[in-house]
């Protein structure tokens, strides 16, 4: 394996990455190209354009990894079940026949587990795990990837062996815009407000449930006991704390990895210290190491 591509492509953009065979970048490439904004029967021609700035050779690797291996996306990739590693998700990719430019062109598979009796499951969360991993040289630990639907993955052995999603971004967004806590909130969120999120985290961890803990937001401000410029951050903290109340993360005692935009990140970093945790952070790019994993394990096979 020489030159190859890696595409991180989710639901709002597309970011792709030309690398080479020791997963050192050469190059890369982002646009608001998520499935949500290719048409049906236009990935063919979004990959192309894509790719075409590095003059690929016929049969160049390339592989995909989010949305676009969903129901919606270019082609559905089905889940692989947990306990899964590289070399489980290498040997489930979804190739793409006639791939434009005669590429060989593959879709990772999303990952799915069973808790409680219940599905659950990741599509691209699996390779930033993997790749966040691989970046800390570690083969065990817990890995949180915060955003509109939040995982917690549990890995073992180089494995994600277990994991459970919150909805914790949506649900901030449905209270923040579309509920009564609205009206005493500015138009925007504004700044962080660390006191103030932090406020809510505590609050959260006291309150045993948002369904209580969320009033909060309203009659803090009609006593004038909250800033309405702070009100969004203390409403955040109130949503991320009650994911992390629900974690039980007084009883764990793990520093968690936390895998995500610098934004997210510094939330979680402060929810944790609440919990007297640490959360950890990975160097580099966690998708394209995850790829590169994935890749060498596909190789390894052939």
């Amino acid at each position: 394996m020489s030159r190859w591509v890696a595409l991180d492509w989710g639901t709002s953009s597309l970011r792709a990455a030309l690398l080479d065979a020791d997963g050192t970048v050469l190059d890369h490439h982002e646009a608001p190209q998520g499935i949500l904004h290719v048409s049906a029967g236009g990935y063919p021609k979004v990959f192309a354009s894509t790719v075409e700035r590095w003059s690929l050779p016929r049969g160049t690797l390339c592989l995909a990894s989010g949305m676009v291996g969903s129901r919606q996306g270019w082609r559905e990739a089905p889940y692989a079940p947990c306990p899964a590693g590289p070399s489980d998700l290498a040997a489930r990719l979804a190739w793409i026949d006639d791939a434009p430019g005669g590429l060989r062109v593959g879709i990772v598979p999303g990952v799915s587990t069973d808790t409680g009796g219940l599905p659950d499951v990741l599509r691209g969360e699996e390779v930033q795990v993997l790749g966040a991993l691989a970046l800390l040289g570690r083969e065990d630990g817990t890995f949180v990837l915060p955003g509109t639907h939040s995982k917690w993955v549990d890995v073992r052995g180089g494995r994600l062996a277990a994991f459970s999603t919150f909805m914790t971004g949506e649900v901030y967004g449905l209270l923040r815009r579309h509920s009564i806590l609205a009206r005493t909130m500015p138009e925007d969120d504004g700044p962080l407000d660390e006191a103030a999120f932090l406020q809510g985290v505590q609050h959260a961890r006291r309150a045993q449930g948002l369904l209580h803990g969320a009033f909060s937001a309203r009659t803090l401000a009609l006593f004038d006991w909250l800033a309405a410029d702070a009100a969004p951050s203390y409403l955040s903290g109130l949503v991320i704390g009650e994911e992390l109340r629900a974690c039980d993360l007084a009883n764990t005692g793990l520093d968690p990895v936390v895998v995500g935009n610098p934004a997210l990140t510094r939330r979680y970093q402060l929810g944790l210290s609440a919990y007297g945790l640490h959360a950890v952070v990975p160097p580099g790019e966690p998708a394209w190491s995850g790829l590169h994993h994935i890749a060498r394990a596909l190789e390894s096979t052939q």
